[in-house]
Formats: C-alpha cells, structure tokens, sequence
C-alpha cells in the first residue's frame, strides 16, 4: 500500500530544529518535502559541529531526511516568484520564523492563500502569533526556563539544569505535524485549508501536565527532586556500589514483588505498604534503601529485581543505546546511502505501521542538490537556472 501522506507536497521554509524536525516526520510518511535554503550557507545546522562527515554536520543529519533542498534568495523579486509558484502547488506551507517575519517577505498565510485557496500554512514559534511575547526572540533553552521545566529539573539544592536535548523543539514539531496532519484530515472532507499557530511556549505548558496540576491543586509550587517522582516513591536512580540504575516501583502489587525479590521484611510496614504512606516516608525509606544498595553491584540487583519483573534497568550512554539489542531489534536506526559520506547513520521513525510502514528514501540532501530538479517541474530551463545562479537567486 501507498504511504499515507503519498502525493502531499509541503513547502519548507523552516529551518534549524523544531520545522526541520515537522517536515522530517511528514516525509517519512510519504510526504514530498522541498526544504528551501540561503545560497551558499544553506540552513544554520549545516555549520552546527563538530562534529562533522566530510563537511555535513551530524546535527543537519540527524533531522533532513527525505526531503530535497532547494536554495533561494526569497528576498530577491525573481526568488520571491519562485516560492510563491511552489507554494501555488504546494498542499502545505511551514516556517518558523519571528512572527511578522513572513508578512515583510510576502510569503505569510493570506499572500500565500490568495495564489492557492485550499493551502495549509503551520507557523511555528517560541510564544505565539499573538500576546505580548509574540516579537521575542526564543530558543529551547529560553523556553526551559521560562516555561517552568527547569524549575523542577536537577537536584534539590543544585543549579537549574537543561534537559539534554531541546526537547520543546523537538515537542513543537510534533505539534506542527500532527495539526498538520489533521488540517490535511479536514481538508479532505471540506476541501478548506486553514491556518495552524503552534508556540514552543504552549507546547511546554502542555507537557507540565501533573505537574502544572499539582500546583493549581495545591497552590505550592512543584521543587527540583533529582531523578525522584513527587508522587510516586521508590522511583528514582540510586547508587550501587559500582554505578547507578534505575528503580520504579510504580504501584502497590510491585512493591510487592520488590520486597519479595529482595527478601525484605517490611512489605506490610505500615510506613511502607501503601504508596501514599510510602511518599509520606519518603526520606526514611529511601535511606534504608541507598545504604542497601551501597552493598552490591548494580548488574546483581538488577539480576534479582528483574527475576520479579520489577521495572529496573541500568543508565546508558547515548553510545550503549543506540547499539542495545532492543535498539537494534527495533530498527530505530536507520543507514542511509550519502553522496559524500557513502552511508549515514541516524535515528529512525518510531511509528510501526502493519500496512504502510515509514520509507527512508534519500540521506539528508547536499545544499541546493535539487535546486535544477525542482526548478525544471516550474518550467524553467538549463539556461534561465544558470541566470538566476549568476545572479545569486539560487
């Protein structure tokens, strides 16, 4: 069967991370994704490194697959016809620049719209299209603070720590593709697009979920607690004699198994049979654990919890993950043939259809690899391509 967004073609104007991020999932389910890019530097991850493969950053490849790239100076006129002759057979539109950027270059929503009725056109940005932030500028980790998750993340008395990866760009693209993809549902059926406005700051404030209520519950604001769980204890990392692992005793029939499979005698405690009395012991019942833990190697607690089925697992490296047998099994990393490097290495797709599954056609693309291909579907020919590379068009 055909893949399910096969015959959708989306003009990309985004670049860095959280657009890139979109369109990379959209081309993995079949979408036809031309990523517009500067002449001569092409997008900013591209000098992203080291480190680098013969002169590709890994940033780049980690999130341009599938798609082809085009490069076009869209504040020259004749470029500006370009993107707005794509954008008039395009069936989406997407861009994350600074809100009243697009306006000034004449390719927002309703310039755009009045060429092609039927588009749908995703805005991506740190605050919003609208409200008094919507003119700052953002990155992931201004939005980490500001939205509260480094409030709560790192240890107690620590300093504000960034998650490791800039998860709320990578959080709003998802949002952006799976609007996209509902837009696309709509359109279907009416025939209408429509305008998407998806903020790196609304996609954070979502993702607080428990946390964002346990303070509207309580009126306290939540606390940094390390790797611990506010609401669930033991659930947390703790030191083995030689190294942490994880613990999640998530309920009360695995505090079971877990007493059990440790041969420990307070299972009835009542300071420790439930997982409310738990939390309320929280500091008692986690000493007692970290002095035992101190005793043996974590490979042999691990042994003996998951003979329970007890969750636990061991902190990886991003080296041990990648090549974990589950990983692997999984294919969730994908090798791809590279004009330059010969086979690139990346992160796959996670999604597992039984009837259409993902397709990894092409290795992120060269800068401007498709610029002739693209600009031969809009009629134009060898030598009206090498004019306007003359002239810094392209």
């Amino acid at each position: 069967m055909e893949l399910p967004l096969k015959g959708v073609k989306v003009l990309d104007i985004s670049r860095v991370l959280t657009g890139p991020f979109c369109t990379m999932q959209l081309s993995d389910l079949g979408a036809e994704v031309i990523k517009i890019e500067i002449p001569g530097e092409g997008d900013e991850t591209r000098s992203w490194g080291p480190p680098y493969l013969e002169g590709e950053s890994a940033y780049y490849l980690s999130i341009n697959r599938n798609k082809k790239s085009v490069t076009v100076n869209m504040k020259s006129e004749e470029g500006h016809k370009i993107l707005m002759d794509l954008a008039a057979k395009s069936d989406v539109v997407i861009e994350n620049f600074l809100p009243g950027t697009t306006k000034r270059l004449g390719l927002d929503y309703d310039t755009i719209r009045s060429v092609n009725p039927e588009i749908i056109y995703c805005s991506i940005s740190g605050f919003g299209q609208a409200g008094p932030y919507r003119t700052f500028p953002a990155y992931d980790l201004l939005l980490q603070g500001l939205g509260g998750l480094m409030s709560i993340t790192g240890e107690k008395d620590g300093d504000p720590v960034r998650i490791g990866v800039a998860l709320i760009d990578i959080g709003a693209g998802m949002y952006a593709a799976m609007g996209i993809i509902s837009a696309l549902m709509t359109k279907k059926e009416t025939g209408k697009g429509q305008y998407i406005d998806v903020s790196l700051l609304g996609t954070e404030v979502a993702w607080l979920t428990y946390m964002a209520a346990n303070y509207l519950a309580s009126g306290k604001d939540p606390i940094r607690m390390g790797s611990a769980h506010p609401s669930i204890v033991p659930y947390q990392a703790f030191k083995a004699k030689d190294k942490y692992f994880i613990l999640a005793v998530g309920n009360d029939n695995i505090w079971k198994r877990f007493c059990k499979a440790l041969d420990l005698n307070i299972v009835d405690d009542p300071r420790y049979a439930t997982n409310e009395m738990r939390v309320k012991h929280r500091e008692e019942l986690n000493q007692f654990l970290k002095d035992m833990f101190k005793e043996k190697n974590a490979s042999e607690w691990l042994e003996k919890l998951q003979g329970e089925r007890v969750p636990c697992g061991m902190i990886n490296s991003i080296g041990e993950v990648v090549n974990h047998p589950q990983v692997v099994d999984r294919q969730m990393i994908v090798e791809l043939p590279h004009p330059k490097i010969g086979k690139v290495r990346v992160p796959g797709c996670p999604i597992n259809f039984s009837l259409t599954p993902v397709s990894y056609n092409s290795a992120p693309p060269l800068l401007g690899q498709h610029t002739e291909e693209v600009l031969g579907t809009l009629g134009y020919s060898k030598n009206d391509i090498e004019n306007l590379r003359a002239k810094g068009v392209i």
